[in-house]
């Protein structure tokens, strides 16, 4: 047993994990000490890992999209709410990256109901005003479903196709959003690691936005974080 003192409860968790509950070790035994030492050696392949990823997006070139046109200043008109001094800065950092000829990885941080989906939202009508499509990565079918109802009703005013891949599509309708992802007449996909699939191929991705992504696995992480050398992503 491990005594924490009441002070700094706030550094006990509920333990998460894929593959269960872990197999426990005695503290300061031989076990628990090789646990520490894999933990400390994949902390630092992780570290060179994202070294060599973000030397390699040094590499590509990545696509400039124009600055806000009309429409998006139609949306932010339409927003109900008054915008955060946060939002407003992290929304005014987002448009500087997504004009830049260098592919972006940014981090949007905030509670739940703090604006982050409208964040999104504004980048997603920024991309594909540029000719861009969007895809919107959730890890859950619910969530993918709360996604396509707000990216629906705050996008409402343009002509814009949203669609959306999971379990509670049929089978022909997910092979006519594979069809329109493909020939370009779908512009916005909302999904669950459905989209990280072989067989789905963008005519023209330009935007990669990820809900909640430490809830992805390994082997999901790995198809993101090829995507993410290569085009704008906002996790």
């Amino acid at each position: 047993k491990l005594f924490v003192p009441v002070e700094e409860f706030n550094r006990v968790q509920k333990y998460a994990g894929k593959d269960g509950a872990p197999r426990l070790s005695k503290l300061g035994s031989a076990t628990w000490e090789r646990v520490k030492a894999r933990t400390k050696k994949a902390l630092m392949d992780m570290a060179g890992e994202l070294v060599a990823l973000y030397a390699e997006r040094q590499t590509f070139p990545g696509f400039a999209f124009k600055p806000d046109s009309e429409w998006m200043h139609q949306l932010e008109a339409s927003f109900e709410y008054q915008e955060t001094p946060d939002q407003l800065k992290a929304m005014a950092e987002i448009k500087a990256d997504m004009e830049k000829a260098a592919p972006m990885d940014r981090l949007v941080c905030g509670d739940v109901g703090y604006g982050k989906t409208e964040l999104a939202v504004r980048a997603a009508l920024k991309a594909v005003d540029s000719g861009k499509q969007v895809a919107v990565l959730a890890p859950t079918t619910i969530l993918v479903a709360q996604h396509l109802a707000t990216f629906k009703e705050r996008l409402s005013e343009f002509p814009i196709a949203i669609e959306m891949l999971s379990r509670f599509r049929s089978p022909k309708q997910i092979k006519q959003v594979k069809k329109g992802l493909s020939d370009g007449t779908v512009d916005i996909v909302i999904g669950t690691h459905k989209l990280l699939h072989k067989d789905i191929k963008f005519k023209d991705l330009g935007l990669l936005v990820i809900d909640e992504e430490q809830r992805f696995g390994v082997a999901h992480k790995e198809k993101i974080k090829k995507l993410r050398s290569q085009i704008d992503v906002l996790t």
